[in-house]
């Protein structure tokens, strides 16, 4: 058990821990704003006029406002790989966090759509009370110029309510069009409609622009709820029943967060010495977004100077079994690390589009070149399928000393196929790293098991004469003859392997790294979290292009 907690704290903990600290500031910036939209007394008069609208839409601003500025920083890829690589970064656990930027942005967009929705539901609430409420003795207080003014002007003749109204068209194609199933079948429609987040934040810069909403600036000289002269306070003393009520004083304190309680003003004979003023806010939006914004567009353009002054040069391309492609590249002054990935983008293919590729092949100090393989299924590759083990394979090849980057003791290496032909991508590549270790008599340093998952059409020979008897030769080739003995059928038994690593490495940690489809990556996340009797720990790790 104690196992186990210890491998659900590596896997899950700081993920939950940061998740649970981004929940609990949208939560305490909607709390705290609706709170002094509700009790402040500089938005007495306006919360009488507009209500909860004006406390729902306000709060709701600012979670969108936090979120964002947040919604671009996990898309700074270089920001983020200079995190990944920087000494500074040391824990394990922040680095994976990185690996989780994606799926960061991705809530922040969700949580920006949501709250979006419930912000303009807010205000299509505080334009219809703007028009029913009109105030006639504050005038500087209305938004309509009139009483009855039809609401649908405030929201298409007024700046606040005409860009509120291009942002809401302007989310919905982002978020539309960022759907899994338009990203796969044209991907130009999700960059150009994704890149519409310029259009979208110039447009919040307008819309807070407006002033609609104001507060009252002159409280001591006219606390809400006195005696005017000039005027009666009966409508102000029956609204001052929606407040909460705390023991009367003949003078008013100060409650936390700066508020005055308004009841003891309502009760007294204080009487006002002049008229109340009202300002609007100065913006504050741009206070939130400035920063990340500029950080994302120095970004951008530092990325597009880098490709344009240092063009790739294609060195070989490789054509694999099954609509495999090897595509190996030089570019100057370019370095990489087994297990990281590059951004392809060929122009001649699309202008715009451009896609994650995990290196096969990393740049060495004897051999400048680096590769990819990419599987062949459709407009530019829609669905990529590699294998980000092949880079760990090769380091472990080139040089004997390969592996000590990594302080690995062993590594598992488990490769499942549907069809016979794709191991010949990386066949020659395990016989010579099998020759290799064999020479340097290291021969259980990597274990390799190779799973065949369909056999439609073959002639499965008895277990006595081998997994394949005679036929693997036919299947594979003769040349791979050390394949034979690791090439088995059907599917890896996860759960009976996990507890044979798990044995074999008693009180340790053991990394798991996968790059395969979701439900592989489902079982072996569960298991690498679940408890074994032998104190292993597993940490999963999944391949990720954020």
């Amino acid at each position: 058990m104690a196992a186990s907690c210890q491998s659900w704290l590596a896997n899950e903990g700081s993920k939950h821990l940061l998740l649970l600290l981004w929940l609990s500031l949208n939560v305490g910036l909607f709390w705290k704003t609706f709170r002094i939209y509700y009790r402040g007394p500089q938005y007495y008069y306006l919360h009488q006029m507009l209500g909860l609208g004006l406390c729902l839409s306000r709060a709701s601003a600012s979670v969108l406002n936090f979120n964002c500025s947040l919604v671009l920083l996990p898309m700074c890829r270089i920001l983020l790989s200079f995190l990944r690589g920087s000494r500074k970064v040391a824990s394990r656990k922040t680095r994976r966090l990185l690996d989780k930027s994606k799926t960061f942005h991705v809530t922040c967009g969700v949580t920006i759509c949501v709250f979006s929705v419930i912000h303009v539901a807010a205000h299509l609430v505080n334009a219809l009370n703007f028009s029913v409420n009109y105030n006639e003795e504050f005038l500087a207080l209305n938004a309509a110029s009139y009483h009855g003014e039809d609401p649908r002007k405030l929201l298409f003749a007024t700046v606040p309510g005409l860009t509120g109204v291009l942002m809401v068209l302007v989310l919905f194609l982002m978020s539309t069009a960022s759907t899994y199933a338009i990203r796969v079948s044209d991907y130009d429609i999700f960059w150009y409609t994704h890149n519409l987040f310029f259009v979208f934040y110039f447009l919040l810069m307008l819309h807070v622009s407006g002033g609609v909403l104001k507060y009252q600036t002159n409280l001591k000289e006219h606390p809400p709820g006195c005696l005017n002269p000039n005027a009666t306070i009966q409508e102000d003393r029956q609204f001052a029943a929606g407040f909460a009520k705390l023991p009367s004083e003949n003078a008013p304190e100060p409650l936390s967060g700066g508020l005055v309680e308004l009841e003891p003003l309502l009760q007294s004979s204080f009487v006002c010495t002049e008229e109340p003023k009202f300002q609007a806010h100065f913006p504050e939006t741009w206070l939130w977004i400035s920063g990340p914004l500029c950080l994302y567009c120095a970004e951008r353009l530092y990325r597009y100077i880098c490709s344009s002054n240092k063009p790739v040069t294609i060195t070989a391309a490789i054509s694999h079994p099954c609509d495999v492609l090897e595509v190996r590249m030089v570019k100057e002054d370019f370095k990489a690390r087994p297990g990281q990935y590059i951004i392809l983008h060929c122009p001649s293919v699309s202008s715009v589009e451009s896609h994650p590729f995990t290196l096969t092949l990393c740049p060495t100090a004897s051999e400048a070149s680096f590769g990819v393989h990419v599987k062949v299924v459709g407009d530019w590759t829609g669905c990529m399928w590699t294998v980000p083990s092949e880079a760990l394979l090769r380091s472990a090849s080139i040089t004997s000393d390969g592996w000590e980057h990594y302080k690995l003791r062993r590594l598992y290496f488990v490769w499942v196929c549907r069809d016979i032909a794709s191991f010949r991508w990386f066949a020659d590549l395990l016989c010579e790293l099998h020759n290799k270790l064999w020479q340097e008599n290291r021969p259980d340093f990597v274990n390799i098991q190779l799973y065949l998952s369909r056999t439609d059409g073959m002639q499965v020979c008895p277990a006595a004469e081998g997994p394949w008897g005679d036929n693997w030769k036919k299947i594979i080739g003769e040349k791979y003859q050390v394949l034979n003995r690791r090439l088995l059928i059907g599917r890896p038994r996860w759960k009976l392997l996990f507890n044979e690593i798990a044995k074999c490495n008693r009180q340790k940690t053991v990394g798991v790294f996968c790059c395969g489809p979701s439900g592989i990556s489902k079982a072996l996340h569960k298991l690498s979290n679940s408890s074994n009797p032998y104190g292993t720990r597993f940490e999963y790790n999944k391949e990720s292009f954020s």
